[in-house]
């Protein structure tokens, strides 16, 4: 699976992500404080100015970080796996692993966040009078208070995917007992907010606000596609929720010896019949796994003097998934992992292999049989960032 962002460190266990798109969000931040908010606060030097911005940019994101790590903390205080916490243009979010335990749970994973923001914005405006000899860092920490509070009053919204939303998902789960229907509603709220940022996007962009107009607009169109896909996520969810890993799994993989080399591989099975993994088999049984990402991974010019033996990942290495597995437990494996294929071992023995479009494929069927609509809903809803449960979504105003 190809990685769309970089890591920068861990903290509490958790793996920080920078998203490709943060630079340029950054980089525009910067620039429009310069430009700007700077020259209308105190008077300095065109490179003053810029480095300010970079700072104040640099450090509204260490507070969407704290956000999110407020999230983050709480769900694992409740035995919840947190892999990552990524920034990206439009703030920030954590990946939890699994769904929480009970609506109150979900609650105070949800609300932590904007709390956390109000603190950090009360801690700014508290130390401002001790930068009152400095014009530029005053200003600084005045624009970090007012954003923090902004970003915590927006993250109210009840609407998902803003923690607002995920709050009015904890009340109407813990009122009727449904955690699906209280994801509807929550979802198409999110959607009814996603609309009116869009309309109002639009509004100021033809009143002459091109600026402010695009980014209001922008943020709509991601607060309606990320509401949007949750709804179709969980019906994919529901129609998954019955089946296994044995129904969508495939069988009909090569299996080869250890002496086999890579470039007798790829000349035999990748070329001729379009295969994409191979189970290394031996007197004893499985002995391992070679993937088209194992072979490209050795250089072109060693492939006829590696084995498949040399360049597998032994058996007992494999993240594997059982026949009698649900189907959306794999599926939700393979998010948090990061992969697109799993093997299914059964006492020690491959006896299948699933993928991210063996799963896409099954749910197409599956839909297109219970509901008789076509397979684009089932394709967005698998490919809405990934895998795994996204929670806590930090959005910048």
């Amino acid at each position: 699976m190809l990685r769309h962002a970089i890591p920068i460190g861990r903290i509490f266990g958790i793996t920080v992500d920078l998203d490709y798109s943060w630079f340029l969000i950054v980089g525009l931040l910067a620039w429009m404080l310069a430009v700007s908010y700077f020259p209308a606060a105190f008077r300095t030097s065109t490179a003053e100015y810029w480095l300010l911005g970079v700072v104040t940019a640099v450090m509204l994101f260490v507070s969407v970080l704290i956000h999110e790590l407020g999230h983050s903390i709480v769900a694992q205080g409740y035995g919840l796996e947190v892999p990552r916490i990524t920034l990206f243009l439009f703030g920030g979010v954590s990946q939890i692993a699994a769904e929480p335990p009970n609506a109150g749970a979900e609650f105070w994973i949800a609300v932590v966040g904007p709390l956390v923001s109000f603190a950090l914005a009360a801690f700014f405006w508290e130390i401002e009078p001790l930068f009152a000899w400095s014009p530029g860092w005053f200003a600084v920490l005045k624009y970090l208070a007012l954003l923090n509070l902004i970003l915590g009053i927006f993250n109210l919204v009840p609407g998902f995917p803003l923690d607002g939303g995920r709050v009015l998902r904890a009340v109407v789960w813990k009122a009727t007992g449904g955690y699906q229907r209280a994801t509807a509603v929550a979802a198409t709220t999110g959607r009814f907010f996603g609309f009116v940022l869009i309309f109002w996007g639009v509004w100021d962009v033809l009143r002459g606000d091109f600026i402010n107009g695009l980014w209001i607009a922008f943020i709509g169109w991601y607060l309606e596609s990320a509401a949007g896909a949750q709804l179709q996520m969980e019906a994919a969810k529901a129609l998954m929720s019955e089946h296994r890993v044995a129904d969508a799994m495939r069988q009909d993989f090569p299996r080869i010896g250890g002496e086999t080399t890579l470039e007798e591989i790829v000349e035999r099975f990748v070329m001729t019949g379009n295969s994409r993994y191979f189970v290394v088999s031996g007197p004893s049984g499985t002995r391992g796994l070679v993937t088209l990402g194992t072979i490209q991974s050795e250089p072109r010019q060693a492939w006829g003097s590696t084995t498949a033996a040399q360049a597998m990942i032994p058996a007992e290495k494999l993240r594997r998934a059982t026949p009698e597995e649900g189907l959306w437990a794999a599926l939700e494996q393979m998010g948090r992992d990061g992969i697109n294929e799993l093997p299914v071992m059964e006492g020690g023995e491959i006896v299948g292999m699933l993928s991210s479009e063996d799963i896409m494929h099954y749910l197409q069927v599956l839909q297109t049989f219970a509901t008789g609509s076509g397979p684009a809903a089932a394709r967005r809803a698998m490919l809405h960032r990934g895998f795994p449960v996204d929670r806590g979504h930090t959005h910048l105003p």
